[in-house]
């Protein structure tokens, strides 16, 4: 099932408490209601992702509205399926998923974010973080 994990929902709670605080510091606007009910109902029965096929409207329109906020691709722009990878180097998405991205919804997208970032084995999770790492510690780097 390519559901949308707890991570997301909660990820999108905290854009939402960012984009439209509470006004009184304790009724939650409904875009954060609507996604913390979700998120409850989740941690209460010990689930880890759920269909966006049975997200409540209000919460899948939250929901998409944070996803277009995140970068679309994990593309470094150094991609190794195109000299006959079957997994990119670079970002760590297989052929298929690099052939196909403009065709995958947003939930697929996001899983397979959360696989590569999950593995950590790509250049982008490697050699380019520790460069920029390198980087901040150059002073003027």
């Amino acid at each position: 099932m390519n559901g949308i994990h707890i991570t997301d929902i909660e990820a999108a709670i905290n854009f939402w408490r960012t984009k439209a605080p509470s006004a009184d510091g304790a009724a939650l606007p409904p875009p954060t209601r609507a996604l913390a009910e979700v998120y409850a109902v989740m941690a209460f029965e010990r689930r880890y992702d759920i269909d966006e096929a049975a997200l409540p409207e209000a919460a899948l329109l939250a929901w998409l509205i944070w996803y277009q906020s995140t970068p679309d691709t994990p593309c470094i722009a150094i991609c190794s399926t195109s000299q006959g990878d079957e997994v990119c180097k670079g970002c760590g998405r297989t052929f298929a998923e690099v052939q196909y991205w403009t065709e995958m919804q947003p939930v697929q997208k996001r899983a397979t974010w959360r696989r590569i970032t999950r593995e950590g084995t790509s250049w982008r999770f490697n050699k380019y973080a520790e460069r920029a790492a390198e980087n901040r510690a150059v002073p003027g780097g």
